[in-house]
């Protein structure tokens, strides 16, 4: 029996995700679960992520998703290894969860030139310090300078992205990565949400630096991870739709979700415990 693969976020922000591997893999149908009413998860402790993560990805799978993306950071960085390693071997070793870190990592290696790359994120991807973790296994002569941006995400989710006072912290946390290591040629957004920031990120970097979102680099990294596991691509439903789970009111949900997807959005609300 063939279901669509799951995406979940503890917020807005994996919209971002959804968005790149809908134009990727379009034919592919997908079960976006959003934990909107407990987001955001960047100051959370490790616990409280892992207990909610896995909450989502248990929902999915009584959906009958056999593959969940986290296109979560904080999630990926918090949560991910624990339940691969504890959780589904139990629940199922025949699904999978995957992550946004290890893929974008991966791309790191032919992007940067001077080896030299900054990471803007929430505080509990960059105390978790997974970036420089992963980025050392594949390329131990990268240097990658971390700097949390903890106003970003407040700012975009409560519709200030555009607006004049969102320019001091776009430049205060641009000067930050700067100033932690001036050679860098790549700025990662480690942060789904920070995508809708680029125009503002982009006026206060130097123009010799690459601004990279996640969205297309995770996009690429599923279709070669369907591609190389053509037994998991078979088990995923294949009608092109996407349904929306929102721990959220579906209004609010659905009014914020159209400016991730330039789309209109009816999703139906969930608990998750």
């Amino acid at each position: 029996m063939t279901a669509p693969i799951g995406i979940f976020d503890s917020g807005y922000g994996g919209l971002t995700i959804l968005r790149e591997i809908r134009r990727r893999l379009p034919q592919y149908d997908y079960l976006y679960l959003g934990d909107n009413a407990r987001a955001p998860y960047g100051a959370r402790s490790f616990d409280i992520v892992y207990d909610f993560t896995l909450q989502a990805v248990r929902r999915l799978f009584d959906s009958g998703c056999r593959l969940v993306i986290l296109a979560c950071n904080t999630a990926s960085a918090k949560a991910l290894r624990s339940i691969q390693q504890r959780n589904l071997p139990a629940i199922d070793p025949s699904r999978r969860v995957l992550g946004v870190i290890i893929p974008t990592v991966e791309a790191l290696g032919s992007i940067s030139r001077t080896k030299h790359v900054g990471v803007v994120a929430t505080p509990g991807t960059i105390l978790s310090h997974s970036y420089r973790i992963e980025t050392a296994k594949l390329y131990p002569e990268m240097k990658v300078a971390e700097v949390a941006a903890p106003m970003w995400v407040p700012l975009i989710e409560n519709g200030e992205a555009n607006g004049d006072g969102a320019d001091y912290f776009v430049k205060k946390y641009c000067d930050e990565v700067l100033a932690a290591d001036p050679l860098i040629d790549t700025l990662l957004l480690g942060c789904t949400h920070y995508p809708i920031l680029l125009p503002k990120i982009r006026r206060y970097m130097p123009e010799r630096v690459k601004i990279v979102p996640q969205g297309r680099l995770v996009a690429e990294s599923l279709a070669d991870y369907l591609d190389r596991h053509p037994e998991m691509a078979e088990l995923c439903s294949k009608e092109g739709h996407t349904e929306f789970l929102t721990t959220e009111a579906t209004d609010k949900f659905d009014r914020l979700a159209s400016i991730f997807l330039d789309s209109e959005v009816n999703s139906t609300r969930i608990t998750l415990q």
